[in-house]
């Protein structure tokens, strides 16, 4: 699949902007259109990989970018412009796969991070976790395609989850650093592009090393 006018594509592979402002009829969380122009400059700032418009980088990039704001914003699967509602399916190194209601229900965050001594998803709401990594990362928890390996309907790709933890993460105080999670997925297509299903795989245990290195307030008083 060679590089593609962006007009020609659906709109859940266009700018993710886009998307949000095509909402008529739409149930948003919080009653209104979510806003990510703070977030969209930070991102602009940081991001290592501009892939060119229409590239299966910048398809795969603007795709996953609409799934993560449907799944976080529309409160109806059905709504979802990104997936098939009635048969996605999302999944973490190898674990539970877990349903488009289950993913509004208990939040992306708590899907993708599994239970582990500094957190534990089974004790977290959708609005908890939300809070939690919003707080320790005011200017967003960034993400972006690097590469593309295999194209539809089976696309694997790599891609780079990063931040500045720059506020409290629980008792956890922040460094300054830019933390970074480096991952693989695996999504299976449509073919109007469409996710039935993800499946990602990472190791993040050196980001959640890093998300504790700044101990807890009461110890940093002895």
């Amino acid at each position: 699949m060679s590089n593609t006018d962006s007009t020609e594509l659906p709109l859940w592979v266009q700018e993710r902007d886009k998307v949000i402002a095509n909402d008529e009829g739409v149930e948003w969380r919080d009653g209104k259109r979510p806003d990510y122009s703070h977030h969209n400059q930070v991102l602009q700032q940081e991001r290592k990989y501009h892939h060119p418009e229409g590239s299966l980088e910048a398809i795969a990039h603007n795709l996953v970018r609409t799934f993560e704001m449907e799944a976080s914003h529309k409160i109806n699967p059905e709504q979802w412009l990104s997936v098939v509602a009635d048969k996605f399916r999302m999944s973490s190194n190898g674990g539970k796969e877990y349903t488009a209601t289950e993913a509004i229900g208990h939040g992306t965050y708590n899907l993708f991070i599994g239970k582990n001594k500094h957190y534990n998803p089974e004790e977290e709401t959708f609005k908890s976790s939300f809070e939690t990594f919003h707080t320790a990362f005011p200017n967003g928890f960034l993400w972006e395609v690097i590469e593309v390996l295999s194209g539809p309907p089976n696309v694997t790709f790599k891609w780079r989850h990063w931040g500045t933890f720059a506020g409290n993460f629980k008792e956890y105080q922040p460094t300054g650093e830019t933390l970074e999670i480096v991952g693989m997925s695996i999504a299976r297509l449509t073919e109007d592009l469409k996710i039935l299903s993800v499946e990602h795989y990472f190791d993040n245990s050196k980001f959640l090393k890093n998300l504790t290195a700044g101990g807890c307030p009461f110890h940093s008083q002895k």
